[in-house]
């Protein structure tokens, strides 16, 4: 039987909330800090996709030859900002070991061993939630306008399918039979049918906070400005509003994570992806399915009120200002390939995504504290990967063996 315990998850995005439920039907109190209210920050302006195929890291073979572009074109899919140059070498390093062949291929099972089990982790959770109306089983289409983007997928499509992902390849007949608003310019696509979208992703990250709350969970809103440490574990949260007492502490705060985990000697290189989306609330058009931009990495998401252009990368770091014609620039871009889209009164937003550059995130125990758990570093997975991450850090804290070999995904592999 599970020993009951005072936790306390630090972030409530769409992982943090789920850590907190799977650790909640354990028996465990749990209380979920964060200064936002659940949802609101980077989990708000997610594409709303469950990529349960995405086994393919960022970084890749040739990726090298990529970084000139990242830095000279400014509104390129993946751009690093000059003034954020020298901060980031020491992980952009990283990120290009990440991509020698035999790696990614290490890192793409590490991936699929997360995704395989994604689906299953979040059924009981949307059930007790009462969000089945907000799971779609769209599929998601990746689209190609150039036989040159087309060529360049051939790896990542392949590596996906030794991965035992369902793919069909279209080409342009049936990718405008499957989406007709799709333009004449578009030359392939793939289609992959397990894949699944949510309607509204705020909306599902606060069906869930709601349940956990109905469960007996508490929601702390504050701001937490250190962590007490005694005997080598956290004994209080410090935050604007008081002082908190735990038992075992969740870090789950996304692109903040690095320095609360630092206070535990765990030295990870945490940064953050700035992710921009373009909110169309008159689109002009029904998409049947989220359509993948393969030639600019970004995507075109039918949610609740509107359509959702979200995506492309940004390296400059946490404190910089938005640059906002990385929102602006998806509208032009979407019309390229639905060009009945209206872009027209699009709202614009920024969030942080949590990057390590191997694509993998950490999850399990601190190495060398006691009864502290790490669930961060998801990247553009944090949606896809909340539940099973949540199932995880639950298992490890129970001492139940998870089913799966954990040491991927530990903190000390860097």
């Amino acid at each position: 039987m599970t020993q009951q315990r005072n936790f306390t998850v630090l972030g409530a995005g769409i992982v943090g909330v789920c850590c907190a439920l799977w650790l909640q039907r354990d028996g465990h109190r749990v209380t979920l800090v964060d200064r936002l209210e659940p949802g609101a920050g980077t989990s708000l302006g997610n594409a709303g996709l469950i990529q349960i195929d995405s086994c393919v890291p960022i970084a890749t073979p040739g990726v090298l030859a990529e970084v000139p572009k990242m830095l000279l074109d400014p509104e390129g899919p993946l751009v690093i900002r000059w003034r954020y140059l020298l901060q980031i070498a020491p992980w952009l390093t990283r990120f290009v070991l990440a991509s020698r062949p035999g790696r990614v291929e290490a890192l793409s099972l590490a991936l699929m061993a997360l995704l395989d089990q994604a689906d299953a982790a979040y059924r009981p959770l949307i059930t007790d939630a009462g969000a089945d109306d907000l799971m779609r089983p769209t599929g998601e289409l990746r689209v190609y306008r150039t036989e040159a983007s087309w060529r360049a997928a051939k790896s990542a499509i392949d590596l996906r399918r030794r991965r035992g992902a369902k793919l069909e390849i279209l080409d342009a007949d049936a990718v405008r039979q499957l989406e007709p608003a799709l333009s004449q310019e578009v030359k392939y696509g793939v289609y992959s049918p397990d894949c699944r979208s949510v309607a509204d992703p705020l909306t599902l990250t606060t069906r869930l906070a709601q349940a956990f709350v109905r469960g007996g969970g508490t929601v702390l809103r504050a701001e937490v400005t250190d962590i007490e440490i005694a005997d080598g574990g956290a004994r209080a949260l410090i935050t604007d509003g008081g002082r908190h007492e735990t038992d075992a502490l969740v870090i789950a705060a996304g692109a903040y994570s690095k320095p609360w985990a630092a206070k535990f000697g765990v030295r990870v290189p945490l940064d953050t992806e700035r992710g921009y989306h373009l909110m169309l609330p008159d689109p002009g058009v029904d998409l049947r399915v989220p359509v993948l931009a393969g030639d600019r990495r970004f995507a075109i998401v039918p949610m609740t009120g509107g359509v959702r252009l979200a995506g492309t990368t940004e390296f400059a770091g946490l404190h910089a200002p938005p640059f906002w014609r990385r929102a602006d620039m998806l509208g032009p871009m979407a019309q390229q390939l639905v060009p009945g889209l209206r872009i027209e009164g699009g709202e614009r937003w920024m969030g942080y995504r949590p990057a390590l550059p191997d694509s993998v995130a950490v999850i399990g125990p601190a190495p060398t504290a006691r009864a502290v758990f790490l669930a961060f570093g998801h990247g553009h997975l944090g949606l896809t990967l909340g539940a099973i991450t949540g199932r995880l850090i639950a298992d490890l804290a129970a001492g139940r063996d998870p089913g799966l070999d954990m040491t991927p995904y530990r903190a000390d592999r860097f």
